[in-house]
């Protein structure tokens, strides 16, 4: 397999451990995630990402909420991409489930 196919494997499994935590040790599960339909996981996704290449201002605009950006946002920008990712995950999650309730009661 090729190097870069590894490497990649290895940044899809470290996406999938912060998924994971936020789960379990934040509590971030589908039920928590399903109540939020206005697009905010996927805002917190967008501000992660935006402080990681050092973009305070737009990652302030993205923001969804009315608390101010944690300090926890100051992390190394590939631990931030890795929380973007988990939280991309976590929305597309969101969207797939509310689809199926569609399909399902639609």
């Amino acid at each position: 397999m090729p190097a870069e196919f590894v490497a990649r494997s290895f940044i899809l499994v470290a996406i999938s451990d912060e998924r994971r935590r936020q789960v379990t040790a934040e509590g971030y599960d589908a039920a928590h995630d399903d109540r939020h339909t206005a697009g905010e996981i996927a805002l917190m996704a967008a501000s992660y990402a935006a402080l990681a290449g050092r973009h305070e201002i737009a990652a302030m605009h993205a923001w969804p909420w009315d608390d101010p950006l944690p300090q926890s946002l100051t992390a190394a920008p590939r631990r931030l991409l890795i929380i973007a990712g988990a939280l991309i995950l976590a929305e597309i999650e969101r969207i797939d489930r509310a689809a199926a309730k569609e399909t399902t009661h639609g």
